[in-house]
C-alpha cells in the first residue's frame, strides 16, 4: 500500500514538473482555461431553459413575440458554447505544439552534450524514439488531457449544481455512485502505466531494428539476413500489438463499470421521479430538465474516465523523456583556457578501464609527444591504440595517472578549449547529408571563406574530384556520404581536419579501409596534413607509420617498446615480429595470381 502511495505521489511531482513547461505561455492557457470554464458554466444553461419552455412556453397568456425568447436563448447558447470551444481549442493545440518543440530542442541538446559512454549503453532507436514519441505523448497528457480534466470536470460540477438546485435528494443518489467510480478507475491505474511502458519500450525496439536494417541493407542482403531481420521485426511488432490490445482492453472496461453505476443511479432517480411526477410533486418541466441534465453527465464522465489512459501513457512518456533530460552532462570542471597550444603531450602511466570491462585497456601507459613530432601507436588488436585516441580529448576520462597537454593537466582544460586545439580522421568517417563544402567547413569553421575551403580541399587532394561532382562544392554528399566513394571520403575528413588547423591531430586507421591507390593518394594528403603538427598515428599497416618520429608498441594495454623504426627493427622484439609477418603476409598475396591458368581446350 505504501509502493501505492509513493507512485501516487511521484506521479504528481512528474505532472506537476511536466506542467512547468507550460507556464511561459501561461497568458494562452488561461486564455484556454478561461474559455473551456465558460463552456463548462453554460452547460446547465439548456436544460434550464427546456424546463422554462416546457413549464412557461406553452402558456396561453403570452405575449405576440414571446414565443421567439426560447428558441433565440436555445440558439445563443450553442454558439457561444461553438466559440469559446474554438478558442480554447486552438489556444491548448498551440500551447502542445510550442511545449513539443521546447522538449525536444532540450532533449537534443542535452543528447550532443552527453558523455560518449552513456551511447554505448543506450539504443540509437530507443534515444530516437524518446525525441519523436515520448514527447507527442507528453503533450497529449500536458495539453489534451487537460483539456478534457478541466472543460469536462466543470461541466459536471455545473450540472450537478443544477441538478441539486431542482431535487437535492435525487442528486445525492448520483452523488453516492462517484465513490464506486473513482475507485473502479484507480483501479487501472497502475496496470495502464505498466501497459504504456511496455509499449514504450517496443516501439523503441522497432525504431532500432527498422534502423539498423536500412543502414545495414547491404550486409543483409549479401548475408541473406532477410529471414532473421523479419523474424526478430516481427516479433517486436507483435508483441507491441498485444501490449496496445491489453491496454485497450482495460480502458475499455472503464467504460462498462462506470456505465454500470451510473446506470443504477439513473434507473432509481427515474423512478423516484416519475412516482413524484405523478403524484403532483414535480411539474413536467422539472422532470425533463432533471433527467436531461442527468444525460448530459454521462458524456463528460465517461470522457473524464477515458482520460485516465492518456495520462498513465504521458506519465511514461515523461519519465522517459525527462530521464534523458536529467542525465549528467560530460564533466567540464576546467578553468584553464588554452588558446592555440604548442602540442606538447604527455600520458604519465595512464590507466584506464572501459564501464563494464573485464580487464583494463591501458596499464600504466606512459609516452610523450613533442610540438611538431609524430608518434605512432602499434600492435594487436585490443592491445590499447584507440583507447588513446579516446582519452586524449576526453570522450572518456582516464582512471589513473595523468595526460598533460603543454604541462596542463587535461581535466583543468575547459572542454571546448581542449577539443578546439585537437583534429580526428578516423576510419570511420561522419559526413552530414548536406553539402561538400558544409562538411569541410563543419561546426566552428562554418564562419570561413570559400578561398578557405578551396585551399583546404586542394590541400587534401579532394579538389580535382570535387570539381566533377555536379554542383562542385555545393554538391550533396548524401546520408552518411553514400554518393562519395571511400577515399573521397576520407580526403574530405582530411580537408575539414586541415581547416580547422589544430596544432594536435589523431589519426586512427585512417587508411586502413582503403585500396592501394586510393590509400597513396590518402597518404599524400596526411603528409601535407601531419607538417608541423603533433600527432598520434594509430595503424596496423606498419608500412604507413616507418616515417613517425617514434613509434610505441603496445601489447594488453602496455607499453611494450618505443624507438624509431630502425631501432625497433634492430631489437628483434614485437614490432619486429609484426613487420616481418605483415611482410611476409604482402609477399604471399603479391605472389598468388590472379587466376589460374586456362589450358587449351578447357571448357
Amino acid at each position: 500500500m505504501a509502493r501505492s502511495a509513493d507512485d501516487e505521489f511521484d506521479s504528481r511531482k512528474l505532472y506537476a514538473r511536466l506542467l512547468g513547461y507550460v507556464r511561459p505561455y501561461r497568458w494562452a492557457f488561461g486564455l484556454a482555461i478561461a474559455c473551456m470554464v465558460l463552456s463548462s458554466v453554460l452547460e446547465p444553461a439548456f436544460p434550464a431553459l427546456l424546463k422554462h419552455i416546457l413549464d412557461d412556453g406553452f402558456a396561453r397568456n403570452q405575449g405576440p413575440w414571446d414565443w421567439l425568447i426560447y428558441p433565440i436563448g436555445v440558439f445563443l447558447v450553442f454558439l457561444l458554447r461553438a466559440l469559446v470551444g474554438l478558442v480554447s481549442d486552438y489556444a491548448m493545440t498551440w500551447i502542445a505544439q510550442h511545449l513539443v518543440t521546447d522538449l525536444r530542442e532540450q532533449m537534443f541538446e542535452r543528447l550532443l552534450r552527453l558523455p560518449t559512454g552513456y551511447f554505448g549503453d543506450n539504443l540509437s532507436g530507443r534515444l530516437m524514439s524518446r525525441l519523436t514519441n515520448d514527447v507527442a505523448g507528453v503533450a497529449g497528457a500536458a495539453t489534451s488531457a487537460l483539456t478534457t480534466l478541466v472543460r469536462d470536470s466543470f461541466s459536471v460540477i455545473g450540472l450537478t449544481a443544477w441538478l441539486l438546485y431542482l431535487n437535492w435528494k435525487l442528486t445525492l443518489i448520483t452523488v453516492a455512485m462517484m465513490p464506486f467510480i473513482a475507485l473502479a478507475v484507480r483501479g487501472f491505474n497502475g496496470r495502464m502505466r505498466r501497459l504504456a511502458r511496455g509499449q514504450q519500450n517496443a516501439h523503441g525496439l522497432i525504431t532500432q531494428f527498422l534502423q539498423e536494417a536500412i543502414e545495414g541493407q547491404k550486409v543483409v542482403k549479401i548475408f541473406g539476413g532477410h529471414q532473421y531481420e523479419r523474424d526478430r521485426f516481427h516479433k517486436v511488432v507483435q508483441e507491441q500489438r498485444r501490449l496496445t490490445m491489453r491496454a485497450a482492453l482495460a480502458n475499455a472496461l472503464q467504460g462498462p463499470i462506470v456505465q454500470f453505476f451510473v446506470a443504477v443511479a439513473l434507473s432509481v432517480i427515474m423512478a423516484i421521479a416519475l412516482y413524484q411526477a405523478g403524484h403532483g410533486q414535480a411539474t413536467v418541466g422539472e422532470f425533463v430538465s432533471f433527467i436531461t441534465a442527468m444525460l448530459m453527465t454521462l458524456a463528460p464522465t465517461k470522457r473524464l474516465t477515458d482520460v485516465n489512459a492518456t495520462i498513465q501513457k504521458g506519465l511514461v512518456a515523461a519519465e522517459s523523456v525527462f530521464h534523458l533530460m536529467d542525465q549528467p552532462a560530460e564533466p567540464d570542471s576546467g578553468r584553464t583556457e588554452l588558446q592555440r597550444a604548442r602540442g606538447e603531450v604527455k600520458f604519465e602511466g595512464v590507466n584506464f578501464t572501459y564501464p563494464g570491462a573485464e580487464r583494463p585497456a591501458l596499464t600504466d601507459l606512459s609516452f610523450s609527444i613533442a610540438p611538431g613530432e609524430s608518434v605512432a601507436l602499434v600492435g594487436p588488436s585490443g592491445s590499447g591504440k584507440t583507447t588513446v585516441a579516446n582519452l586524449l580529448p576526453r570522450f572518456y576520462d582516464a582512471g589513473g595517472g595523468h595526460i598533460r597537454i603543454d604541462g596542463h593537466l587535461i581535466q583543468d582544460i575547459r572542454l571546448d578549449s581542449l577539443r578546439r586545439n585537437i583534429a580526428l580522421v578516423s576510419q570511420d568517417i561522419v559526413l552530414f547529408n548536406d553539402t561538400v563544402a558544409a562538411n569541410i567547413a563543419y561546426g566552428s569553421q562554418r564562419s570561413v571563406s570559400e578561398e578557405e575551403i578551396l585551399a583546404a580541399a586542394r590541400a587534401a587532394h579532394a579538389l580535382e574530384f570535387i570539381q566533377r561532382l555536379p554542383q562542385g562544392m555545393q554538391t550533396l554528399v548524401g546520408e552518411k556520404g553514400v554518393k562519395l566513394s571511400g577515399g573521397q571520403r576520407q580526403r574530405l575528413a582530411i580537408a575539414r581536419a586541415l581547416l580547422k588547423n589544430a596544432p594536435i591531430l589523431i589519426l586512427d586507421e585512417a587508411t586502413s579501409a582503403l585500396d592501394t591507390e586510393s590509400e597513396r593518394v590518402v597518404q599524400q594528403a596526411l603528409d601535407e596534413l601531419m607538417v608541423g603538427r603533433a600527432t598520434v598515428v594509430i595503424a596496423h599497416r606498419l608500412s604507413t607509420i616507418e616515417r613517425a618520429s617514434r613509434i610505441v608498441v603496445l601489447s594488453h594495454g602496455h607499453k611494450a617498446e618505443e624507438g624509431t623504426h630502425a631501432e625497433l627493427l634492430a631489437q628483434d622484439g614485437l614490432y619486429a615480429r609484426l613487420y616481418q609477418h605483415q611482410k611476409a603476409q604482402e609477399f604471399s598475396e603479391n605472389a598468388r595470381p590472379s587466376a589460374p591458368p586456362v589450358r587449351n581446350g578447357a571448357k
